[in-house]
């Protein structure tokens, strides 16, 4: 099949950008910011991820069928990636806020201790990104989202 006229394709990609897109607003809701770097960050509402997948999944069911061999690769590719946004990529989000709030204290310590000036701001540390993975919720949303997405441009086109 030509790349270009691969719809499942170009479902899954639609799907990722409409999920990471839609984080700003739906932040922006939470807490009247406004954070433009969730167009390029992992975590979040709806997980991009899940929308991906699960594009990439009902794309190929209306395409080649649900009963067939590239259907049920794409599904348990989907639901592996799904449990393990919800599973070890979120572990690994909460151990780097315990490991983040350990080095925050130990850093104010050992500056109460000697009475370290502050560093310029290109000197400070780099956190560790705590926004890994996902929430259930944040799954499902992202799953449903590429779903009606996939339909709603198998139908149109």
């Amino acid at each position: 099949m030509d790349m270009l006229t691969n719809f499942p394709f170009w479902s899954a990609i639609a799907a990722i950008f409409f999920a990471q897109f839609v984080k700003v607003p739906i932040q922006f809701l939470a807490t009247k910011q406004i954070n433009w770097s969730l167009l390029t960050s992992t975590g979040g509402m709806p997980s991009s991820h899940s929308a991906a997948v699960t594009a990439l999944s009902t794309g190929v069911a209306l395409e080649a069928g649900l009963d067939s061999p590239i259907f049920a690769v794409s599904a348990l590719f989907a639901i592996i990636t799904m449990f393990d946004a919800t599973g070890v990529r979120r572990q690994a989000g909460e151990q780097a806020i315990v490991l983040n709030q350990l080095v925050a204290d130990f850093n104010k310590i050992v500056k109460e201790a000697k009475h370290w000036t502050e560093k310029p701001e290109k000197e400070k540390r780099k956190e560790l990104k705590e926004l890994l993975g996902h929430k259930p919720i944040e799954v499902f949303f992202g799953g449903l989202t590429g779903i009606a997405l996939t339909l709603l441009f198998y139908f149109l086109l």
